[in-house]
């Protein structure tokens, strides 16, 4: 595959005066780039020249979040272990390691091996292994990453995958999932949890390196007090499993889980040694919409991440289309996307290529052909469908950061 037409795929079929002018010199070193390396383009787009929709990244609140939680981390000397379904970008798991992630998540055993591809190392793969397929393909990953970390939540898995681990000739890091009220994965804490612990333990090619306690259900629980009460609640369980565990003798290295909705939550409950944090280096509205600390909107993290729309017809005055559906943005019942900076508009799906705008107003801030952004409705399954991110620095679009997981659904 030429330059030319890697460049045009991931710019969205740009236009070919803009493509053109950033050929020269980079066309000749497109093929040494791996696929998770940025793309510095010659010249600057104008956000009026992209082809639309578009995924857009503002890269300076984007630092602006990344710095916030690693300084909270920090000051509340928690280990932080990012997650990176939220952005399927090696290039971003490597700026939150350089500001002192202990390692980062991987929802999916393919995500997991594309960033082991870019030199990712210290991956936990969060989702519950249990078929001889993904624990052949894990103990083959592991013999290129020794830090890749697993979880479990049944014995019969942790006895088929300590067999694929000793013909493969590793040794690797198992977690023990916990079920903390999302009914979703994990086995129950207390006694069943123990007596997985305890078969991990006395496995050989098995380690047993801690627990597991996610609680997705609480994360999008609005008013920070009523968030707080219930995180408390669903993690009353893990630390009894962890005291237990204790008692009997294993060692508990890891008690890992929070996120986004409870990271300034989690961070004071005595034994827990990181968090999964994921949207808050973008922010969307379903987060934006819980609300914080300060108040009923959540904008402690800035949102910075985008999708570029274009108005296209205008059946009736008070409505006007934009380029903008279902494969845009991800469909959530609860949460659409919201306009940036620009008032009196409301957005609808409306359909798979089309978004249905309603001026809430009398003043009409959208025409046709103009173009403007849209904070995504739910970042990660938005940033899925894409195939690379627009960053845009000082106004202009300079790179594209290769969404190189996207798809990576095994």
């Amino acid at each position: 595959m030429s330059a030319q037409i890697t460049r045009r795929s991931l710019l969205g079929s740009a236009a070919a005066g803009a493509l053109a002018a950033n050929a020269g010199t980079e066309a000749s070193t497109m093929s040494e780039r791996k696929p998770w390396d940025a793309i510095a383009l010659e010249k600057p787009i104008a956000l009026a020249d992209l082809p639309t929709p578009a995924l857009l990244v503002d890269e300076a609140a984007l630092g602006r979040n990344l710095a916030k939680m690693a300084a909270h981390a920090a000051a509340k000397k928690i280990g932080l272990r990012p997650h990176v379904k939220t952005h399927k970008c090696p290039l971003l798991a490597k700026k939150q390691l350089a500001l002192g992630a202990l390692g980062v998540c991987a929802a999916k055993v393919s995500e997991a091996e594309a960033l082991a591809d870019a030199g990712i190392d210290r991956v936990l793969i969060t989702s519950p292994l249990a078929s001889a397929d993904k624990f052949e393909r894990v103990v083959a990953l592991a013999q290129r990453a020794p830090g890749l970390q697993v979880v479990l939540d049944a014995a019969s898995a942790a006895r088929v995958f300590d067999a694929a681990a000793a013909r493969a000739g590793v040794t690797l890091g198992v977690l023990i999932d916990l079920d903390t009220g999302t009914r979703r994965t994990g086995i129950q804490p207390g006694e069943p949890a123990l007596a997985l612990a305890r078969v991990i333990a006395e496995s050989k090619h098995l380690r047993f390196d801690g627990l597991q306690a996610y609680s997705g259900h609480v994360m999008h629980v609005a008013g920070r007090e009523e968030r707080k009460k219930k995180s408390l609640e669903s993690l009353a369980g893990a630390l009894d499993t962890k005291a237990l565990l204790e008692k009997s003798g294993i060692a508990v290295k890891a008690l890992t889980g929070g996120g986004t909705g409870t990271y300034d939550i989690d961070c004071d409950v005595a034994g827990m040694t990181d968090l999964q944090v994921g949207s808050y280096l973008f922010m969307d509205v379903q987060y934006r919409m819980i609300g914080d600390a300060d108040g009923e909107l959540f904008d402690t993290f800035e949102p910075a991440l985008t999708v570029l729309a274009t108005a296209i017809s205008q059946p009736v005055p008070q409505l006007i289309t934009i380029d903008a559906g279902f494969k845009a943005f991800a469909n959530e019942p609860d949460a659409k996307p919201q306009f940036k900076d620009r008032a009196g508009l409301a957005y609808f799906y409306g359909g798979d290529e089309h978004g249905i705008c309603a001026y809430t107003g009398e003043a009409r801030t959208l025409a046709l052909g103009e173009k403007a952004e849209l904070i995504v409705s739910h970042c990660d399954p938005t940033v899925n469908l894409y195939d690379a991110y627009h960053v845009v620095r000082d106004g202009m679009v300079r790179e594209l950061w290769p969404i190189t997981a996207r798809g990576k659904s095994q």
